[in-house]
């Protein structure tokens, strides 16, 4: 069953967060380097996708725990597989090999599980971050006009990962937690050049970031302005995740389901950070808020981001099996 026929049949359930799992393990700097990286010059604790190749016994665990919970699709463990993101730890030269093999983890997870019950097909989504820089916008304030990266820097970057992810076996493209459009534009773009240059047709799923409560994302769009700017792309799917818990995003969700027949996904952390950076919500409060969404037919993919676990998804794939996807009928005149 492909993900266009599951996803038209029942409400896709997305997995949780890789980082509050993997914050479980305690991993030492020594668990970060593995035998291979024992000797590397530089630090390496804190880059979660190097586990993939230096534990990738924990990244396997955590895909099978998201399923077992019920997830439909799991997430590969590359949110900043690029060389932009790894340029922080001077590990360029390993994007495609961390890649390739996060999403060959994944595969393989994914298709033991589809294996037991061939009637609900797993899927695995290629997980691609928005980098540590932004297209659009001047980290300088004394300095408007400059950029730290460009267009074409954020193409070539995108365009390695995603034939690395495409190669490993990847069901699906997500673009997600995006702050910064053009930096996501730089991502489809790429995207679009690789299933020409491979002759493959993957379908994409974007998902944006409301940062504040003004409405928008870092770089200024209203959820209208954020639609029309990707939405010539074509998707299988446009959405929101992370930096709001899901009753603060529930509105903008509503704003999107107004204006567009795409499906629409959402994954939102377990409510907002405490004063220690952690997330409090508990999966049945996660779980009620989820059901408003659900009972006001506002998405057809739902999981959850920052501070979500296993429990948390197990709850919302409860409540989702209790409803039917989202009908994109609804559009603004």
């Amino acid at each position: 069953m492909s993900i266009h026929t599951a996803i038209q049949s029942r409400i896709l359930v997305l997995d949780g967060a890789m980082g509050t799992m993997l914050q479980r393990y305690n991993f030492s700097e020594e668990d970060f380097r593995g035998e291979r990286f024992k000797d590397f010059p530089h630090p390496l604790k804190g880059n979660n996708d190097l586990l993939s190749l230096t534990q990738p016994q924990a990244i396997r665990d955590i895909h099978a725990q998201y399923f077992q919970a019920g997830a439909d699709i799991v997430e590969t463990n590359t949110f900043s597989s690029t060389t932009i993101g790894m340029a922080d730890y001077h590990l360029e030269d390993l994007v495609y090999e961390l890649n390739y093999q996060s999403a060959k983890i994944a595969r393989e997870v994914a298709d033991a599980f589809t294996a037991q019950n061939p009637q609900k097909p797993r899927f695995v989504a290629g997980s691609i971050g928005p980098t540590n820089r932004t297209a659009s916008l001047s980290p300088d304030v004394n300095n408007p006009g400059f950029r730290a990266i460009t267009f074409d820097e954020l193409r070539i970057a995108y365009k390695q990962q995603v034939e690395a992810l495409i190669d490993g076996g990847v069901d699906i493209l997500l673009v997600e937690t995006i702050f910064d459009t053009l930096n996501a534009k730089a991502a489809l773009f790429a995207i679009e050049e690789v299933k020409e240059e491979k002759q493959v047709d993957i379908p994409v799923m974007v998902s944006g970031t409301i940062t504040d409560a003004s409405g928008r994302t870092l770089s200024g769009q209203t959820v209208e302005a954020f639609l029309i700017s990707i939405e010539h792309f074509p998707l299988l799917s446009v959405g929101f995740n992370c930096a709001l818990g899901a009753d603060q995003l529930r509105p903008y969700l509503k704003r999107l389901a107004m204006n567009t027949t795409l499906n629409i996904s959402a994954h939102p952390n377990a409510g907002l950070p405490n004063a220690f950076g952690q997330y409090d919500q508990s999966p049945e409060e996660m779980q009620s808020l989820i059901r408003e969404y659900l009972q006001e037919n506002l998405v057809n993919i739902i999981g959850g981001c920052c501070g979500t676990t296993p429990e948390h998804i197990r709850l919302i794939a409860d409540v989702a099996a209790e409803f039917e996807p989202r009908k994109n009928l609804v559009v603004s005149g």
